[in-house]
């Protein structure tokens, strides 16, 4: 049962992150700066998570931020650039494009992550139903041009 819910709740994140593109693409146009639309995409979300934040309680043990790996830290200029790619890109592609496309990459990516252990996840081999399932979403992605 939690793996369906956990799933679920992965399929709304996608739906939230094909409509996040194009909205962050209109922020850009009528801020008339994509590097604007970005800082107020984040704004607004740090904004809502020092909320939840502070509902939810707690604060770092101290010295929190020595425990953290370098690459622990990483997060945030991955964010910014996705976010920023999206708005230059999706309005020249739209937003279906930019989805697969997104989502091959996070495919080939996630695959070698899961390949190598990368970041302490379990070892699971590149299988040819993975490939086959990457090849899929690459022929996803070539059928969306056309």
């Amino acid at each position: 049962m939690m793996l369906w819910l956990a799933l679920v709740a992965l399929i709304g994140a996608g739906a939230a992150l094909a409509v996040q593109a194009p909205v962050n693409a209109a922020l850009s146009r009528g801020l008339g700066d994509a590097t604007m639309a970005v800082c107020v995409n984040f704004l607004v979300g740090l904004v809502v998570m020092v909320v939840v934040w502070g509902l939810r309680g707690g604060w770092p043990s101290a010295g929190f931020a020595g425990q953290v790996p370098l690459w622990g830290w990483l997060g945030g200029v991955m964010g910014a650039t996705y976010i920023t790619v999206l708005i230059l890109t999706v309005p020249l592609t739209g937003a279906l494009t930019a989805a697969a496309a997104v989502i091959l990459g996070q495919m080939v990516m996630a695959m070698l992550l899961d390949r190598f252990g990368a970041f302490g996840l379990t070892v699971q081999e590149i299988t040819w139903q993975r490939l086959a399932g990457l090849a899929l979403v690459l022929g996803g992605l070539l059928l969306s041009r056309t």
